[in-house]
């Protein structure tokens, strides 16, 4: 016996309200450091960005989206609704896990739940860590890294390399600093709240100093903290004598038994 089209587009109605009526789903691996978006399973730390995919994230009204780290609302950053799923950018609340001494190594698991448009989403398990650092870079991963010198405000970059601002390569044993910027340094000196930075003219140090390699050479770190950005950290450093030059030299961060990916750089010369 044949369909009639009286049967089936009720159907189809009945079948397109289910998918809209379906929650928030993170995809699994769906928090990134907002940084580096390493997918490597890369733990994330209290008070860094952090990235969330997934579907339905996101009401296409535009109403507020809440997102929560073991029960604590994280300050959402951003919201985008793109061409086959969502991403929301937020900062991880600092006391998600507030019996973590900086500097402890291992993962903790924690529950991500996500709601929008009154429903929410099943708990996603993301691992935390007390440093987890990443790099921001140009291109939201590898490339050109998002390192100005502090004299300068030129960014480490080939002379004329296309970027709307000023370049040239960083100079090894500068002493006026290189300044990169980066997320989860983990726990600083003086405390800021969810979303907040410091207060003018306070500084909030990273109670544990990264180490800094420039193609795979130690740097000296000058300093390490927060800026005035939420979840944003700025680390200073003077470039080794014996470090490669080029236009694309690698810069990593090492905290906590963690190294950030090697593909993104810097320019370097003499």
């Amino acid at each position: 016996m044949a369909f009639s089209k009286k049967l089936i587009i009720p159907w189809l109605f009945l079948l397109a309200g289910a998918a809209w009526a379906q929650g928030p789903v993170i995809f699994p691996g769906g928090i990134l450091n907002g940084a580096s978006f390493d997918k490597t399973g890369q733990p994330v730390a209290p008070g860094s960005l952090i990235s969330i995919f997934g579907t339905n994230l996101v009401d296409p009204s535009g109403a507020a989206v809440g997102v929560t780290f073991n029960g604590i609302a994280a300050p959402v950053t951003g919201m985008f609704h793109l061409d086959g799923y969502d991403q929301i950018n937020a900062e991880v609340p600092w006391q998600v896990l507030p019996v973590l001494p900086p500097g402890t190594a291992g993962t903790t698991g924690v529950p991500v739940i996500v709601t929008s448009a009154g429903a929410s989403s099943t708990p996603f398990t993301a691992q935390i860590s007390a440093a987890a650092p990443g790099i921001f870079t140009f291109s939201s991963g590898p490339g050109q890294a998002i390192a100005y010198g502090n004299f300068d405000y030129a960014i480490a970059a080939p002379v004329n390399s296309g970027l709307p601002f000023t370049s040239h390569p960083a100079k090894i044993g500068d002493p006026n600093t290189l300044v990169i910027l980066a997320t989860g340094l983990g726990v600083v000196d003086n405390p800021v709240a969810d979303g907040g930075v410091p207060a003018p003219g306070v500084l909030s140090r990273a109670v544990i100093t990264p180490a800094v390699l420039v193609g795979n050479v130690p740097a000296q770190v000058v300093f390490a903290g927060l800026t005035q950005y939420p979840g944003v950290f700025q680390i200073n450093i003077i470039i080794a004598a014996n470090t490669p030059t080029g236009d694309a030299v690698s810069l990593q961060i090492q905290m906590n038994g963690i190294t950030t990916r090697n593909d993104a750089t810097i320019a370097v010369s003499q």
